[in-house]
This record gives C-alpha cells, sequence and structure tokens, in this order.
C-alpha cells in the first residue's frame, strides 16, 4: 500500500492511549501545515476542537485531525446504550498531505506516498484510540490495540473489498466518492480531494451519510 509508514502515520492516541485535552497539539502545529485543513462545513453548528498533527522524521506536518460535536471517552460494553453513550456525537475529520514518493529532507531515503488508503487507515485506527471491548482488563488493552490497529491497515490496504461501501458527499459543494465501513465502534470513511489533501474522517452517534466537509477559513479559531 502506497501511504505513510505505521511508525510516522502512528497517532499519539494510538500509541499511548486516548488523547486528554491537555495533551493536544497547539494551533502552531496547524498553521506550519503547508496544506488546507478540513473540517464539517458550515452546516454544522456544534463545537469544535483540534486534536493532534503527525509529522514526517524531518518534522514537516503530513496529517491532522479536527474534531466536531462532544469529546468522546473510551467507549466499551458497560456504557453501550446508556445515557453516557447517548450523550457522544461526534464526527473527526482528518486531513492527509497528497504526497508522492518523494526524498527525505537529508537525502538518505525515500518516503513513502500517501494515499487515500492512509487516511482510512488513521481514520480506523483513531475510532479504535476511544474504544476497547468491556470485559477486557486494562492490562490487555495494549496487546488489542495492536491487533486491531493491523486490522485496520488491512481493511486500509483493501479499500475496494466488501468490507466497504461507496457513499457520495459534499466536499467544498461538490459531490465526492467516498469509501465507508461500519463497525460495533462507529463508522470510518476515506476519499480524496481536488485540493490535493486526502480526507479520512470517524465517528459515533453522528450519521456520516448527512455529513459535508470544506475547508476551514481559519484554523486558530479552533484553538
Amino acid at each position: 500500500m502506497e501511504t505513510t509508514s505505521r511508525a510516522v502515520a502512528q497517532t499519539p492516541a494510538a500509541e499511548g492511549g486516548p488523547q486528554s485535552p491537555s495533551g493536544r497539539r497547539t494551533v502552531d502545529g496547524y498553521l506550519r501545515a503547508p496544506f488546507p485543513w478540513y473540517g464539517l462545513d458550515e452546516a454544522f453548528t456544534g463545537r469544535r476542537w483540534l486534536m493532534q498533527i503527525g509529522t514526517a522524521a524531518d518534522g514537516a506536518v503530513e496529517h491532522g485531525s479536527i474534531g466536531h460535536g462532544d469529546e468522546p471517552s473510551v467507549r466499551n460494553e458497560h456504557v453501550a446504550g446508556d445515557e453516557q453513550d447517548a450523550k457522544e456525537k461526534f464526527a473527526v475529520v482528518v486531513t492527509v498531505a497528497a504526497n508522492p514518493d518523494r526524498r527525505s529532507a537529508d537525502g538518505t531515503g525515500l518516503l513513502e506516498a500517501t494515499s487515500v488508503s492512509s487516511a482510512a487507515w488513521l481514520a480506523g485506527v483513531g475510532l479504535l484510540s476511544f474504544t476497547w471491548p468491556g470485559q477486557m482488563d486494562h492490562s490487555l488493552r495494549d496487546d488489542w490495540l495492536e491487533q486491531q490497529t493491523e486490522t485496520a491497515w488491512v481493511l486500509a490496504d483493501d479499500l475496494a473489498g466488501e468490507d466497504w461501501t461507496t457513499l457520495s458527499l459534499p466536499v467544498d459543494g461538490v459531490p465526492t466518492p467516498f469509501h465507508y465501513r461500519e463497525s460495533e465502534f462507529g463508522w470510518v470513511l476515506a476519499g480524496s480531494t481536488e485540493q490535493g489533501v486526502h480526507l479520512g474522517a470517524y465517528g459515533r452517534g453522528m450519521s456520516a451519510y448527512g455529513l459535508a466537509f470544506a475547508v476551514v477559513k481559519d484554523i486558530a479559531a479552533y484553538a
């Protein structure tokens, strides 16, 4: 799969558990990105918040996430269906720079290309970072997360497979095809834009079918 390597693309949440608000990146990292950030369009009037960015070995910003709605907490089967779970309605939009194969900044290596699969994998891992089976001991969560992360990688590498369906959603007002899948934990989708970036998204409690995406006009307003 032509995508960022797992070592580079791994989100902080996937590596060390869910990110607390105090652990999120500041807006400074988002402002360094040489590509436009995407979020839900103006039809969404709820809360918006920054999550985290991902960088290459040379410090270049390669991807990042913006949250919409309720800040999610880790969900397991003990809260499924109760009042707490019902209140958690969120959608996270992941923007990934569309990069071809390219030399690293020091010229010593070749960085892997990014693709729609990159966005699909990052979105899948993002959803997993807020989930684990309720019957599982906390000490086993790292093993479970590693296994599920590998599964998300395999799924992202086969976007034409039967686990995915096609969903058309507006991007900057233009109907755009997305790869879409649902699981017991929520939903994941991924597609590309005409602005040189790939989009991934994941959520729970908010239907993906009514979403629309647009370039963020002022990312600093989200800080």
